[in-house]
Order: C-alpha cells, then structure tokens, then sequence
C-alpha cells in the first residue's frame, strides 16, 4: 500500500497574511490555527487549499475585527457580505470571489461545529458563479506530436521525459498524482496504474501501449541511470535522482510543447485533452469521470463543452449553409 503522510496545518505564508494574523484578537487568532489544523488532519486538505482557506479566513477576520469584532462568536451575515462587498471592490474576479465565499462558510460551518458560533451565518452566504472558460484541448495530432517529442534521446533524461507525457496523455491523471507514483503503484500486467488523488481517495487508471513502452525503457535504462539514496520508491526521478516535482514536469511539458511549435502546454492541458478525445472517441460520461478522479459529474460535463464547440467550429467551416 502507498504510505500515507500526514499534512500539518501550513501557517499563512504571504508577508500580508502573516501581519493580519498576529494582529488579529486572540480568539480569533486561535480559531484560525485550530481551523488550519483541522483542514489538514481531519479533512485531508492539500498544503495548497489549507494556505489559499487559511489566508481567506484571515482576510475575513481582520475585516470583522476592523468593524469591531473580537471573536469569532461575533461573525454575522452582514459581516460575511461586507467582506465579500470590500474584495469585490479592491477588484477580485468571480472566481476568486467564489472560492472566498467557499472558504468563509467551511470555516463558519466549523465553528459552529465547535460551539464558537450560535449558529451558521455562512449558510446564507451566496457567492457569485465562478465563470469556467472552456479548457484548452490539443488536437488528437498535437497530443501525438508532443508526448513523441522525446523519441529520439535514448538518455535517462529524454527517456523519463517521453514517459511523463506518455503517462499524462494515456491516463489524464493530475501533475502531483503522477509525480507521486512510486514503482509498486503500476501494475505492468493489467497495465493499470494506482492513483492517489484528492482526499486520498485512491482510484486505477489504465494506460496503453505505447505508454507501456515507454515505461519499459525508462525502468530499463533511464531510471537506473538517475536513481540515488534520495529516490526511495518514486517511479519519476529528477536529474539529482529525487522524486521529480510537479514544477519540474510543468517545465519540461511546456519546454516540449515550445520545441515542437506548440502553444504554451500544461500538464493540465494534456488532461483535458485525454478526457475530451475518450469522449469524442465514445467513452460515457461516468466512467471519464471516473478516470479522471472528479468527485462531481459536473466537474466532468465541461468537456461536453469542449466537443460540441469543436463540433460546431468544424460545421461552421465545412457546412455550405453554416
């Protein structure tokens, strides 16, 4: 089994949100860190969605206290909407705007929970609608284009760097889930591999032949070459032999993309990719969904989206009467 780490709460980073946290009341200073704390342990939340809630939650209080407020207890609708009113103003966007208001009544719902608020004022908080713009998608001969650039190193690099694109296009899974592969995570036979994604749910994403491939030359030649005391289990390596980082093959898919005259490409964009082109070449619904690891159909519908503007930009080109 994959060993699980346990997260710590991450204390805010940012120069601003650290100052508004020692300025804030003791109470609510405590509840802040007490909130951290149970995001990351209890909740399983990412360091990344533990600082981006934490800093809302500072911003909010540091608004609250500001009007007078000295503990949480002291949270009311008007203040919630006051906070989002000031961010709305200082120019935030609608998505930004929408992942506050998130954040505020997962802390507001919390301290309910744990008697610090008579009741929950952020069961009344609406937020605007998050505008989801259409992902970027390659086209089936892009997508080929790119995870064959690397085709032609037989080093440990080119060969670890053909392996990441194959395994991102194959199976769409996320940058952080395919960097935290370890070795036992594939199962070569079945040519599956054990994915660990949000909230440590753990799911099997199949991959195909050339990704096989692909992987049979990197653990033949390339991951030998690399590996070191400091790679431990991980599938991928770095150059230096550890565990390859996410902004590292954000890196090299881009710096791929850029040498085959492709626009700017994420790991991200190849997921879109993957989950459009199973959908456009017959796959249901569900099991994208299911493949891609997204606890929401909704979340899966976008790339219905993306097809049918395809669909509809190559009728507007070919049709006589479009």
């Amino acid at each position: 089994m994959t060993t699980q780490k346990t997260r710590r709460a991450a204390p805010p980073q940012t120069t601003g949100v650290a100052e508004q946290h020692e300025a804030l009341p003791d109470g609510m200073r405590t509840a802040v860190d007490d909130f951290a704390r149970h995001l990351a342990a209890e909740r399983n939340r990412s360091e990344h969605t533990v600082r981006a809630y934490v800093g809302d939650v500072v911003s909010l209080l540091d608004h609250a206290s500001r009007a007078g407020a000295t503990a949480p207890g002291e949270l009311t609708l008007a203040v919630l909407r006051g906070w989002l009113a000031r961010r709305r103003a200082a120019g935030a966007a609608r998505a930004s705007l929408a992942r506050h208001a998130a954040a505020a009544r997962t802390f507001t719902a919390w301290a309910h929970r744990e008697g610090l608020l008579a009741t929950d004022p952020g069961q009344r908080l609406a937020s605007p609608k998050a505008h989801r713009d259409l992902p970027t998608v390659l086209r089936a001969d892009q997508a080929e284009t790119l995870v064959t650039a690397p085709a032609g190193r037989d080093d440990a690099v080119g060969l670890r760097d053909r392996l990441v694109l194959e395994l991102l296009y194959a199976t769409g899974i996320r940058v952080s889930e395919l960097c935290g592969l370890d070795v036992g995570d594939v199962d070569r036979m079945r040519r599956v591999v054990r994915v660990i994604g949000k909230g440590d749910k753990e799911r099997a994403v199949p991959y195909g032949l050339p990704a096989e491939q692909a992987l049979t030359e990197w653990l033949r030649s390339g991951r030998p070459a690399l590996a070191g005391p400091a790679s431990g289990a991980a599938l991928l390596l770095g150059a230096r032999g550890g565990r390859l980082q996410p902004t590292a093959a954000r890196r090299l898919v881009d710096g791929h993309a850029r040498a085959t005259g492709l626009p700017h490409t994420s790991p991200h964009d190849l997921r879109h990719s993957a989950a459009t082109h199973l959908l456009e070449g017959g796959a249901d619904l569900r099991s994208v969904q299911e493949l891609l690891g997204h606890a929401s159909l909704a979340s899966t519908q976008i790339y219905t989206h993306v097809s049918i503007e395809r669909l509809r930009s190559a009728y507007e080109q070919a049709h006589p009467r479009a």
